[in-house]
């Protein structure tokens, strides 16, 4: 009786449950055999309970992918020997809890039945079932269990083969309308290169994150001015070219080739010492001596222009050594305009 209680407050709870979560309530038959050592029965000497064939039903509420209850009733035919027939009629009846291995299709059973046959007697089980098919709702389940008496210390086994079908959800579950999908969010026009330019009008993309840009994404640049100077010393009444000048002459020449816009005038001059003639003609002299070691190094004769202006143009006036030195010079100027980018503020 107090199994009985147990099995219908199962089923009650499962019931609850299953108007609450809608898990699933399943139903199955199967056919299974039962065997048994029952040795002198009542008693009986000679009397033994051998194996029995049984169909049954189930009835059971699946609460997720893992755990599963069931009840079970199971009318079974026993053999006899050592008695006046050769069968006896019984009934198994239990409850059995399921847990599903990982959720898979092997599960793990436990549980208590009642066996009434001679006499009621209850018995605690434990084994392992799988589900050699799954599908729309339908299974079908092996299983092997081991029983051990409680009443008695009778040691059984039993091998079960069925099937069941789940049911889906409660018809007094309200239906919940999907939620319609959110629109696709509209993406933002794209910068990559972060000038404020969006890419769709980018005509120079990747642009340096230092530089301005105009409106088509490419770089601003500015005319800068840029310049190179030279000043070539020389002996009193001398125009040759000492070595010492030939690195800033060379210097003179890669600017010129690098800008090949840029066009050098060589003014000679010279001190205030000798006659004004004469010394016109020696810076004249000076200002050709420099041309010819830029022509050397590759400058073309008609960007180099040369001018004499002998001691018209004195840097300083005294009548010293060291004033007539600082006069006898050739100097240049070359300037050019270079393209520099512009800073992005």
């Amino acid at each position: 009786m107090k199994l009985k209680a147990l099995s219908i407050a199962l089923l009650v709870a499962a019931g609850a449950a299953h108007a609450q979560d809608d898990e699933g309530v399943f139903l199955g038959v199967f056919g299974d055999y039962y065997k048994s050592e029952w040795q002198n029965i009542r008693d009986a000497a000679s009397v033994n309970v051998d194996k029995s064939t049984s169909w049954g039903v189930e009835l059971g509420y699946k609460f997720d992918k893992y755990w599963a209850a069931r009840l079970e009733y199971a009318d079974m035919d026993f053999d006899l020997s050592g008695a006046r027939t050769d069968s006896l009629s019984g009934s198994r009846f239990g409850i059995d809890g399921l847990y599903h291995i990982n959720g898979g299709p092997l599960y793990g059973i436990f549980g208590i039945k009642s066996i009434d046959a001679f006499e009621s007697m209850t018995f605690a089980n434990l084994g392992a079932g799988y589900q050699l098919l799954n599908k729309d709702n339908w299974s079908v389940n092996l299983e092997a269990l081991a029983y051990q008496g409680i009443d008695r210390g009778y040691s059984d086994y039993n091998a079960k083969l069925g099937v069941s079908y789940l049911f889906g959800s409660s018809s007094s579950a309200e239906k919940v309308e999907a939620a319609p999908a959110p629109a696709a969010p509209v993406a933002a026009p794209a910068d990559a290169d972060q000038d404020g330019v969006m890419d769709a009008d980018d005509q120079c993309a990747n642009t340096p994150m230092t530089d301005a840009v105009d409106s088509k994404g490419c770089t601003l640049y500015r005319d800068e001015q840029v310049s190179v100077n030279l000043l070539v010393r020389f002996p009193h009444d001398a125009s040759k070219v000492t070595e010492q000048y030939f690195s800033d002459i060379k210097a003179v020449a890669e600017f010129m080739a690098e800008h090949s816009d840029a066009t050098v005038v060589l003014e000679g001059h010279a001190s205030a010492v000798g006659a004004a003639q004469y010394n016109q003609w020696l810076s004249k002299k000076r200002a050709d001596a420099v041309a010819k070691q830029l022509v050397k190094l590759g400058v073309a004769e008609s960007r180099i222009s040369t001018v004499g202006y002998g001691e018209e143009r004195l840097k300083n006036t005294a009548n010293t050594r060291a004033a007539h030195a600082e006069n006898r010079r050739v100097e240049a100027q070359v300037t050019s305009t270079e393209k520099v980018k512009v800073q992005r503020k």
